[in-house]
């Protein structure tokens, strides 16, 4: 039985949730530090659309083809309201939404996975 691509596809998105929560919680650490930067993830369709769905040499004369590479960029956000006199850039209520939709991703991450497992499973016992 070959894996299946749907947990793969989760296993990345959880990855990158991970990550995204890791440079919120920076943010939030931070947001009283003078000159500080908010960081954050560049968006995960961004990641999709690097990570190239590549053959695989089954025998030894196949041809070899090079995988994408589909690292996480963790980059500086752009000031898009007012800076702080300390030149800080994190905003609390904006870094607190982004907590939520990690939130809420990390959970329908979750309930697809279950949902795709069961149905392995149910057809495993068939």
């Amino acid at each position: 039985m070959e894996p299946v691509n749907l947990f793969d596809l989760a296993t990345r998105q959880s990855q990158w949730l991970a990550v995204r929560q890791s440079a919120i919680a920076s943010n939030i650490a931070n947001a009283n530090t003078p000159g500080y930067t908010a960081n954050d993830v560049e968006p995960f369709e961004k990641v999709l659309d690097r990570t190239a769905v590549t053959l695989a040499a089954t025998q030894a004369g196949h041809l070899g083809t090079e995988t994408a590479n589909a690292g996480f960029n963790v980059k500086p956000e752009e000031a898009t309201g007012s800076i702080m006199p300390s030149k800080n850039t994190v905003v609390l209520e904006d870094e607190l939404m982004k907590a939520g939709e990690v939130r809420r991703s990390f959970e329908l991450n979750t309930a697809i996975v279950k949902a795709f497992h069961s149905m392995m499973t149910m057809v495993v016992k068939s």
